[in-house]
């Protein structure tokens, strides 16, 4: 069965009313909360941002049960090394799974690099360093979290379990990346080559466990699996669908539609 999971954007919303969407996902029985990262709130039409692991750092401690996650980590908005350590630091924080799903990040020429021109961050132009980019923090993590790491990571975080690493794609070049080096992938439901992505993702992954995840915007309907995208969903061997929520919270929050319910419960 398809995990359902819900992603918040800070860009919009305050964060008293992002603890309590988090804490309405916990009840409503999401598996698991992402938060978009971004520097600045206006890619997502927003006024205002939160830092996506501080932020998560702060959910995690007024949650107990629902995962969390990021959907995507830009790995441009930070140095590789501090990138892993704040997913391994969220993790231990708060006890359970985390989901670190990354993305290559934009041109330096698109309308996206706005934020990070803003502050002088390095966007490649090259399209090949900015996977590079992805198979660096990947392989760090993959090397950090081990059981048997190097000595010379012998003080860094160590989480256990690791987070799992989830790189965000939009092409089959990248799926591919993906499929040999991360624990999944994550692939937009309503993109027009989304079968070919899952095909080379589960290609280069092989027999080895990998996960297979989707987003879409959030609505209603999608939490009923017999929705005719969730049955196909199935027919792919989804096996998480992550549902953005870009208009303000207090919309969502009225919403108040369980994804879960237990089985005395006469919801």
């Amino acid at each position: 069965m398809t995990v359902v999971d819900i992603e918040f954007s800070p860009a919009n919303t305050d964060w008293a009313t992002l603890r309590e969407a988090t804490l309405a996902a916990e009840q409503r029985g999401y598996g698991a909360v992402f938060v978009f990262d971004h520097l600045a709130g206006v890619p997502l039409g927003g006024t205002t941002m939160l830092e996506c692991f501080t932020l998560l750092g702060a959910l995690a401690e007024v949650t107990s049960r629902v995962e969390l996650g990021t959907m995507v980590a830009n790995v441009w908005n930070r140095q590789v090394g501090t990138l892993v350590s704040a997913a391994a630091s969220v993790a231990i924080m708060s006890g359970r799974q985390f989901h670190l799903g990354l993305g290559a990040g934009t041109s330096p020429g698109s309308t996206w690099a706005a934020e990070q021109h803003a502050v002088d961050a390095h966007l490649d132009v090259s399209l090949d360093a900015r996977h590079a980019r992805v198979e660096a923090v990947l392989d760090l993590a993959a090397r950090q979290w081990s059981a048997e790491r190097d000595g010379q990571f012998a003080t860094f975080p160590s989480p256990t379990p690791p987070p799992t690493r989830i790189v965000g794609v939009n092409s089959e070049r990248l799926s591919r990346i993906a499929g040999q080096l991360a624990d999944g992938i994550n692939v937009p439901w309503h993109h027009p080559h989304r079968d070919r992505f899952i095909a080379a993702a589960n290609d280069a992954a092989g027999e080895r466990p990998f996960l297979r995840t989707a987003y879409s915007t959030y609505h209603r309907d999608l939490l009923d699996p017999g929705h005719p995208d969730r049955v196909e969903m199935t027919e792919r061997r989804i096996d998480r669908l992550v549902l953005a929520v870009f208009d303000p919270l207090n919309v969502w929050l009225s919403d108040a539609v369980p994804v879960w319910a237990p089985p005395d419960s006469t919801c």
